[in-house]
């Protein structure tokens, strides 16, 4: 059959795949939870979820830098990429060799296509239908921000801010929050002082890409002395495969508290 992935790119896959590599943690993720993990060949080493995914599947490298020979060693009949993951050029190499589908997520919409679009390919339709189900119905229930402004942060040295046209925004915006930098694209930098001025609410530090810690709360509250800091799971906000299952729990909590602090400032 012949599907058009996220990008516009059309892909000839000529039955259903039994032999994957995912260049992508949480598409990995997904396979597993699809119920497909023993076509699963090759991974990254980023691709930690589940724990025994990376036992039973050849790591071929980072998402960023990746062994094409080792991926095409595999003999796969079908690759999982991702647009702003995977580097363009080592896509394009991977296409002309192998059926290689590539997904490109900004919103909870998205990636709900993805998912579908995997199961389809993988022909596994209905686990798929399964999974966006429970992960809309989970999303409903989430209470919602008190319009709390937030700035979420990806990076130190320098800082990096996450803004509007990316899947973090969406989901902040799904959750009720106002992004201080949603008048910026993608992944704009940042200082303390900038930070200071924009006068947030809420600073969200995330545990990845940049592992932020204990040490770095101080760091930022210095600077803002009047904003709450919090660490935050990254995998939470930003992986957007069956993950997003898991994410309501995580959020409720996270809700809960934003709600019984924003009540006890009134």
């Amino acid at each position: 059959m012949s599907v058009m992935d996220q990008t516009g790119y059309t892909v000839a896959v000529e039955r259903s795949p039994q032999r994957i590599v995912s260049l992508v943690p949480s598409q990995s993720e997904l396979l597993w939870d699809l119920g497909v993990q023993a076509r699963l060949v090759g991974c990254t080493r980023y691709c930690i979820h589940p724990a025994e995914l990376r036992q039973s599947c050849t790591v071929i490298g980072g998402t960023k830098r990746l062994d094409v020979a080792a991926v095409l060693a595999l003999e796969p009949d079908l690759v999982l990429a991702n647009k702003e993951e995977n580097e363009r050029a080592i896509i394009e190499q991977l296409r002309a060799h192998v059926p290689t589908w590539t997904s490109d997520i900004a919103t909870l919409a998205d990636a709900a296509a993805m998912i579908a679009a995997v199961g389809r390919l993988c022909a596994v339709s209905d686990a798929a239908v399964a999974l966006n189900a429970s992960i809309e119905r989970e999303w409903r229930s989430l209470p919602s921000a008190r319009a709390e402004r937030v700035a979420y942060l990806i990076w130190r040295k320098p800082y990096m801010a996450v803004a509007r046209e990316t899947f973090i925004d969406d989901v902040l915006a799904q959750l009720g929050f106002c992004n201080v930098f949603s008048d910026r694209s993608r992944y704009p930098e940042t200082t303390l002082t900038e930070l200071a001025a924009l006068r947030p609410d809420r600073v969200l530090l995330s545990s990845e890409p940049y592992p932020f810690g204990d040490r770095h709360i101080a760091e930022v509250a210095a600077a803002l002395p009047a904003s709450e800091i919090d660490l935050v799971d990254g995998e939470m906000f930003s992986w957007y495969g069956s993950r997003l299952a898991l994410a309501p729990r995580y959020f409720r909590t996270l809700l809960t508290a934003n709600t019984v602090a924003s009540g006890a400032a009134s």
